[in-house]
């Protein structure tokens, strides 16, 4: 048995969403296959998405294909969402990128490209809507190798097509396909685990063509990473159930988690120690409540207080940076009759699901400002605001948040001296390559 994350990924209003619906529903996960612009979509679970019509925050969903066991990671399409998905792929171990056949590679889709890189994420490709008269199944394929890779293959021929491929990608595969004939499934796994090759898929999500043959590959070209024996796991979600508990996602890593186990971890330089009080898997806004969660498992916990997204637990270390961060500020204009430190409080346990508002109070002025990618996520924030809280707040003009840095060798002198005594400290601070982060040298 395999027990693999998948998450789904793509532009906005490529079918996304659909698609999931249809794999759920083949796999029979769930009875009834929802639509996005009927508002009944099983992985949209929150009402602004079905009132919107586009997904805004993670969803989990669990099926089973044959033995296997799969998580599948539902992910924002929107640009203004993308600091979501970007915290998803950390604990992905495969992606699935669908790309519309009558759109083909479009600005988001190649932001997310980049992103699978650099989390060296392997990817298969569903290109979708191909039931539509505009569709052109081979121009957009080519559309494919040109913007993404040329070693992206349509992998919906029969076997000995996807052989000749995929001998032309790899030096060991040509080997195999001179000598023998044909290529091992074991050498297409490799290949694909290691991001040597990209299987495209054609079909439409939402006459469910091609669908099965798709989930078929996904069972018989993945394999299970390696998992250690040790606890280990990585946090990519914070939220809020409808009780109020807040709930940390997190894939396990290695080892297992019980429901009492003491987890220990360090946050903003603190050291906790909390106590697990259940574990709960989720599938659409249904959960399961068990006492384990093992290797490789998806799974939200209650009883951790100070987590964050992108933290490692165990022996898995913290995340990076994120890529993907707002670009522009606003200041929040409050209702009259609110108070803008009872404000600040309710921004904060939103800030803590969202760690990318960035949000600041500005004491010599009382205001509150925060980070936001644009116009949507605005609209999608004031209605969060007004249902989980109840009053209206504006957002003011947005300003360009710049990052600068030195371009010179600069250094600083401060003496010190209290009660008799003398100090002198030298402060020398020096350029760095861009993208190297800070560095703090004592000498």
């Amino acid at each position: 048995m395999k027990k693999i994350t998948f998450g789904i990924t793509a532009h906005v209003d490529s079918g996304k969403t659909t698609l999931a619906e249809s794999m759920l529903y083949i796999t029979g996960s769930i009875k009834k296959k929802g639509r996005v612009d009927n508002g009944d979509s099983f992985l949209d679970t929150n009402f602004i998405e079905r009132n919107r019509g586009i997904t805004i925050f993670s969803h989990q969903a669990e099926m089973s294909v044959g033995d296997d066991k799969i998580t599948l990671l539902d992910t924002p399409g929107h640009v203004d969402f993308s600091a979501e998905t970007e915290r998803t792929l950390q604990v992905l171990d495969y992606a699935i990128l669908v790309i519309s056949c009558t759109d083909g590679v479009q600005s988001h889709t190649s932001t997310l490209w980049k992103l699978l890189s650099k989390y060296e994420i392997p990817v298969f490709i569903f290109i979708n809507k191909t039931d539509l008269t505009t569709a052109e199944p081979s121009f957009i394929l080519g559309n494919i190798k040109q913007k993404l890779s040329e070693n992206c293959i349509d992998f919906s021929r029969n076997d000995s097509d996807i052989w000749e491929n995929c001998a032309l990608c790899s030096e060991d595969m040509m080997n195999e396909y001179l000598s023998e004939g044909n290529i091992s499934d074991k050498n297409i796994i490799n290949a694909i685990a290691e991001r040597r090759i990209f299987p495209c898929f054609f079909g439409s999500a939402l006459k469910m063509q091609g669908v099965e043959n798709f989930i078929s590959a996904l069972s018989r070209f993945t394999r299970e990473p390696q998992r250690q024996e040790k606890f280990g796991a990585k946090v990519y979600k914070i939220s809020y159930d409808s009780r109020g508990s807040r709930l940390t996602h997190m894939k396990i890593m290695g080892g297992n988690l019980n429901v009492r186990d003491e987890i220990e971890y360090i946050s903003d330089g603190e050291k906790f120690s909390e106590k697990i009080s259940s574990v709960r898997f989720y599938s659409g806004e249904k959960f399961h409540t068990e006492k384990l969660a093992e290797t490789g498992d998806i799974c939200a916990v209650t009883g951790l207080e100070h987590t964050y997204s992108g933290q490692g637990i165990g022996f898995v270390r913290n995340s990076d940076r994120f890529i993907l961060e707002p670009v522009m500020s606003y200041r929040v204009i409050l209702p009259e009759n609110i108070n803008p430190f009872d404000a600040l409080k309710d921004l904060r346990q939103i800030e803590d699901t969202d760690p990318m508002l960035h949000i600041v109070w500005n004491e010599i002025l009382k205001e509150i400002h925060l980070q936001l990618m644009g116009a949507v996520q605005i609209e999608v924030l004031t209605d969060i605001i007004r249902e989980k809280f109840g009053y209206d707040v504006i957002f003011g003009n947005g300003a360009v948040t710049y990052k600068e840095t030195i371009s010179n060798t600069v250094e600083g002198v401060g003496h010190y001296e209290p009660l008799r005594h003398y100090a002198e400290v030298h402060l020398l601070l020096e350029p760095l390559p861009r993208g190297s982060g800070l560095v703090f040298d004592t000498k």
